[in-house]
């Protein structure tokens, strides 16, 4: 099994995670001229009551096996990982078969009384087999990670995106003559077969480790003495407790997000409605925000979210030996690379929102919600990385308390602003907004005072610095270049411009150094010869 260093497998999960998130862009676009808005509105309707279940059933799971085996790993324990693999398998599948049984059983109750349309019947009955699938993904992704190779997840990860995009799209087509109900429930079976080949291209690239690599689950012993057997059940109990204790305060942060989720939804909705506002214009303005504006401002998250991943094994294993000095060093990398990368987004959505909206979904009345966020996504950028420290670093509670506070922060503007004529879905918009910052700074002050960590704030001025100049130029190219007959051109042009301006002006101010150009896969090697010659 391969172990690569913080960067490289950072850049790993980037790379995958950059691909996954653009192919995401295909299903956007193409399953509403397969199953028409009211075809995707039964498809998502069922998603916030799955993404409950799925919370409930792997929730922190994969980090608190991330943590644990890096630990393990960081004191020379190797069997103590494999152990913590297979009674976490055990878990999961347990909790999975469990709460898939209860869903088929329910289903009818669920869709008929708790959803508000019974037609999402068939899809969410096509959702329930994810359950289980999902819940042996999370265990074996945790544990890769938690051996810092995270070659096993990105891999997988982009096999999954490309052949759910595939099936949902080709089995939407199939069941569509059976009416729109169907149409929504071939999209998600599609969905559950993408699942489904990533955990087995997950599985195939578990090495076994002695026994043959079609035997992916453990093995039980055929002979063990009462001593031997009584200590075994000792160890899976310590495993379990050490398991819970980070697993559920993470789980409990999870369950905030997706009831979160849900009850904007619906606050969003009625707060709309009180400011006057026609229940289809409120609908449409708020799946513009939630599936148009976020998901673009996600981008850069892909980053993020790698950052975070490969954060937790890197500090777990540096607690461990009580190294502060690798700790100090690894937060202020992946804040420096989660700002460094997410800031010329950022530039760009909010210097060029209008031809960017007009660009991607032909509707430029939107662009107002992305001007207004665009600057504030780099809190959302670095509060991934702050979270993953706090969780690595034996704090998870902590982090789920300051995620309940911007919550409870965020709902009470909804109903405040968004009610208010004045406002309406810009309310919505200010409350997510605040809701970011509030949760990043939480998180920084509680680092502060868990490790003294200090922020480098003469990199934040840079950045700042290197921002409005980029921005400047940006502005500049698509008013003043010669491409103003192809807005298409120009808007790409311009872009190209302040992205040139914005690398030379990070390697000027020493944001980004030659040497983390040498620890890039491939780069490194090229920038090596090139730097010989």
């Amino acid at each position: 099994m391969n172990k690569q260093s913080f960067i490289k497998g950072t850049l790993i999960l980037l790379a995958a995670g950059i691909l996954n998130r653009l192919l995401g862009f295909i299903p956007r676009i193409a399953l509403p001229r397969i199953i028409g808005p009211e075809g995707v509105g039964i498809y998502q309707l069922g998603y916030p009551f799955f993404i409950v279940l799925v919370t409930i059933i792997t929730g922190g799971i994969p980090l608190a096996i991330a943590k644990m085996v890096a630990e393990a790993e960081g004191a020379g324990k190797r069997d103590a990982s494999k152990q913590i693999l297979h009674v976490s398998l055990m878990l999961t599948v347990t909790a999975g078969a469990l709460f898939t049984g209860l869903s088929l059983l329910l289903a009818p109750w669920v869709t008929g009384v708790l959803l508000p349309d019974e037609r999402v019947y068939q899809t969410f009955i096509s959702m329930t087999p994810m359950l289980i699938i999902i819940a042996v993904s999370s265990v074996y992704r945790g544990y890769f990670q938690g051996k810092q190779n995270m070659i096993p997840s990105a891999s997988s990860s982009v096999i999954e995106t490309i052949v759910r995009i595939i099936c949902m799209l080709w089995f939407a087509h199939l069941l569509m003559p059976k009416g729109i109900a169907y149409g929504a429930a071939g999209a998600m079976l599609g969905t559950a077969v993408g699942e489904l080949i990533g955990m087995i291209a997950l599985l195939l690239q578990y090495p076994g480790e002695g026994r043959p690599r079609n035997k992916l689950l453990p093995k039980p012993q055929e002979v063990i003495s009462e001593k031997t057997a009584k200590e075994d059940s000792s160890s899976n109990k310590g495993i379990l407790k050490r398991l819970f204790g980070i697993a559920l305060p993470v789980t409990g942060g999870k369950m905030v997000g997706s009831f979160s989720y849900l009850l904007e939804t619906i606050l969003t909705n009625r707060s709309l409605a009180m400011a006057g506002i026609a229940t289809s214009v409120a609908t449409a303005q708020y799946g513009a925000l939630q599936g148009m504006i976020i998901p673009l401002l996600l981008l850069p998250g892909a980053l993020t979210v790698s950052l975070a991943i490969s954060l937790v094994p890197s500090l777990s294993e540096a607690a461990a030996r009580n190294d502060r000095t690798t700790i100090h060093k690894r937060m202020n990398q992946s804040l420096r690379l989660a700002l460094v990368s997410g800031a010329p987004f950022a530039i760009i959505m909010f210097v060029l929102a209008e031809p960017l909206c007009l660009l991607l979904y032909n509707n430029a009345e939107i662009s107002d919600m992305l001007k207004i966020m665009a600057p504030f996504a780099l809190f959302l950028y670095v509060q991934s990385p702050l979270q993953a420290a706090l969780q690595a670093l034996d704090r998870p509670g902590r982090a789920l308390l300051n995620t309940l506070f911007g919550a409870i922060i965020k709902m009470s503007l909804i109903v405040f602003l968004a009610s208010n004529p004045a406002f309406g879905i810009i309310g919505a918009v200010i409350a997510i907004i605040v809701n970011s910052i509030a949760v990043t700074l939480l998180h920084g002050f509680s680092l502060s005072r868990l490790i003294g960590f200090r922020f480098r704030l003469l990199d934040y001025v840079k950045i700042g610095a290197v921002m409005i100049i980029m921005g400047a130029c940006v502005l500049y190219g698509y008013k003043h270049l010669p491409f103003s007959t192809a807005p298409w051109l120009q808007f790409w042009a311009s872009i190209t411009v302040g992205i040139l301006v914005y690398f030379i002006m990070i390697f000027m101010t020493k944001l980004v150094t030659p040497r983390d150009l040498d620890r890039v896969p491939v780069v490194g090697t090229w920038f090596n010869k090139f730097s010989r010659r």
